[in-house]
């Protein structure tokens, strides 16, 4: 039984799309509803029915749905074979809920522009403009078991035969652009590189320099959105 929550004038939704910052946006959204002591919702939409969605897209779905009742959360809204806009199934879970914030994910809400070719946020504002907006960016920090990383710093990869090489500094010839976390203890550019690929957060391994191959690297980020 969900506890009753003293300050019922907030409600936070959270807008999660598959990926791996979408279980950080959840963490996110809780750690804000716990500290305002205010209702929680989690929400993702998909054109496709559910019975029809792949294995990856049902693991995320467990995962989310397991995450909601772990941390009290009011209720997590899958809203499947959805023809509409995105942003108007969004809206129209705000007005029902009573929604007063809303938390999206820089990946979510690219990934819903590429398939809606519009402004999510512009369409948000002017469906429910009464409605607070969290774009929560890519994070600045890694946190991994086995290896330390600094804190991230600008970076950029440029082509450079088959590989890329890591630059600091920005120039004509930059392909991506993105923040490089470096293992600590090391002398060389050995490190993470995260960055935005067709409207996707890639993490790629860095070593001495170069990037090799664009096979993502599986890190926990942290939670706090820094």
């Amino acid at each position: 039984m969900l506890k009753e929550k003293k300050h019922m004038d907030e409600r936070i939704l959270v807008c999660v799309y598959y990926g791996p910052n979408g279980e950080r946006l959840i963490l996110r959204g809780c750690k804000i509803a716990k500290r305002l002591d205010c209702p929680l919702y989690i929400l993702t939409v998909d054109s496709k029915p559910f019975d029809e969605m792949d294995a990856e897209k049902s693991a995320y779905i467990a995962k989310w749905r397991r995450l909601a009742e772990e941390n009290d959360a009011e209720d997590f809204i899958l809203k499947d074979n959805e023809e509409r806009p995105v942003h108007k199934v969004i809206a129209e879970v705000c007005r029902q809920k009573g929604i007063t914030q809303i938390i999206i994910g820089q990946t979510a809400q690219s990934r819903w522009e590429q398939i809606s070719r519009e402004s999510i946020i512009n369409c948000l504002l002017r469906e429910i403009p009464f409605v607070d907006l969290h774009i929560i960016s890519v994070a600045r920090y890694l946190k991994n078991p086995v290896n330390n990383y600094d804190k991230g710093v600008r970076a950029y990869l440029v082509k450079e035969g088959e590989d890329y090489r890591l630059v600091f500094k920005h120039s004509k010839n930059v392909v991506y652009e993105g923040i490089f976390f470096k293992e600590c203890g090391t002398d060389f550019n050995n490190g993470i590189f995260r960055f935005m690929n067709e409207k996707e957060t890639l993490q790629v391994e860095v070593i001495e320099d170069f990037v090799k191959d664009f096979t993502n690297v599986d890190l926990e980020t942290n939670d706090d959105g820094s």
